[in-house]
C-alpha cells in the first residue's frame, strides 16, 4: 500500500510537528482540528519551523512555499475520508480517542490505517472500539517533532502484521527511525523515563537536594542533557502525574506509586512551564 496522504487529526504541539515531517516527507497533508483557532496555530507553528530552518540554510524560500501547496486544514474530520493513513493527536484522554477512531472508522475507506500518537494508552483498547483491530496501530512521536528521530511503533493484539510494515515505512517516508514496542503501558521510553522522573520527585520530596542541585547532579554526573525536574516542568506536571497513575494502575506494582509532590503541586496549579510555576518559576510563561 502506497502513501501519499496523510491526515493529522490534532494541529496542537504534537500534532502541528506531525504534519510539518509529513510535509517535508512529501506526502499530501491533510490537518484537522476542532476549531479553526487550533488550527491557525498549528499552521503558525508550522510557518515558524519552516522560517527557521530557511534562516539556519535547511531549506529555501522555494521548497516551504511548495510543501505548503501540499498542507489542506479544515474543522471537519469528514475532509479525512481519502487518507491512505491517519495520525490522531488529540489531548491524552483514552475515551476522547476512542470516540475520533469511532468517527474516524465511519468516515474513511476500509483500506486507510489509523494511527495514534498516544505515550501510553493500551493500542488494544483503542482498536477494540475502531471497527477494523486489524489496522490500528500505535505511531508514538517525540517532542519536538521536527528535532527528534524517534517514532515508536506499537501494535494492539490484532494488528495485523501488514499495518506494522506500513507504519514503520511511514515514519521512513517522514524522516524518522522507527523501534517495535509492545503494547504495555509506556511502550519502551516512557516505560523507563517516567519512573526516572518519580524517582527524581521522590529525591526532592525526601530532602536529598533541592531541585537545581538534583538537576545539575544528574546533568554532569549521568551526562543528561537537562536534569530531571526540568524535564518534568517541561513535559507539564498534571501530565505527567496522569501517567504515573495509568502506569500504578495498570501494573498495580507500587514501584509506580506517584511521588505526592506532584499531586500537591496539581493541587496548587503549579503545572510546570506552561503555568509559570512547577520545580522552577517561569514568570515569562505566564
Amino acid at each position: 500500500m502506497a502513501i501519499t496522504k496523510l491526515g493529522v487529526l490534532g494541529a496542537g504541539t504534537m500534532g502541528s510537528g506531525i504534519a510539518q515531517v509529513g510535509l517535508q516527507g512529501g506526502l499530501e497533508i491533510t490537518l484537522v482540528d476542532l476549531e479553526q483557532s487550533f488550527i491557525d496555530r498549528g499552521l503558525e507553528n508550522i510557518i515558524k519551523n519552516f522560517d527557521k530552518s530557511i534562516s539556519k540554510g535547511r531549506i529555501t524560500e522555494n521548497e516551504k512555499k511548495e510543501f505548503l501547496k501540499n498542507l489542506n486544514i479544515s474543522t471537519s474530520k469528514n475532509d479525512l475520508k481519502d487518507c491512505d493513513f491517519i495520525i490522531e493527536a488529540i489531548i491524552e484522554n483514552v475515551e476522547l480517542k476512542k470516540q475520533a477512531f469511532k468517527d474516524l472508522n465511519d468516515i474513511c475507506k476500509p483500506e486507510t490505517i489509523l494511527a495514534t500518537n498516544t505515550s501510553g494508552f493500551s493500542i488494544t483498547e483503542i482498536a477494540a472500539v475502531s471497527g477494523r483491530p486489524t489496522k490500528v496501530v500505535g505511531t508514538h512521536f517525540f517532542n519536538p517533532v521536527p528535532v527528534m528521530k524517534l517514532v515508536e511503533v506499537i501494535p494492539g493484539i490484532e494488528t495485523s502484521d501488514e499495518t506494522i510494515t506500513i507504519a514503520m515505512e511511514m515514519a521512513k517516508i517522514i524522516g524518522k527511525t522507527a523501534v517495535k514496542a509492545q503494547n504495555t503501558p509506556g511502550f519502551i521510553v516512557n516505560r523507563i523515563l517516567v519512573p526516572y522522573l518519580n524517582d527524581a520527585a521522590f529525591a526532592y520530596q525526601e530532602g536529598v537536594g533541592s531541585p537545581a542541585d538534583i538537576d545539575e547532579a544528574m546533568k554532569l554526573g549521568a551526562n543528561m542533557p537537562i536534569g530531571p525536574l526540568a524535564l518534568c516542568d517541561m513535559i507539564g506536571i498534571d501530565v505527567l502525574l496522569m501517567v504515573i497513575e495509568y502506569f500504578y494502575k495498570e501494573f498495580g506494582d507500587p514501584k509506580f506509586r506517584p511521588a505526592l509532590i506532584f499531586k500537591e503541586k496539581v493541587r496548587a496549579g503549579h503545572l510546570g512551564m506552561k503555568s509559570g510555576k512547577g520545580f522552577y518559576d517561569y514568570p515569562s510563561q505566564k
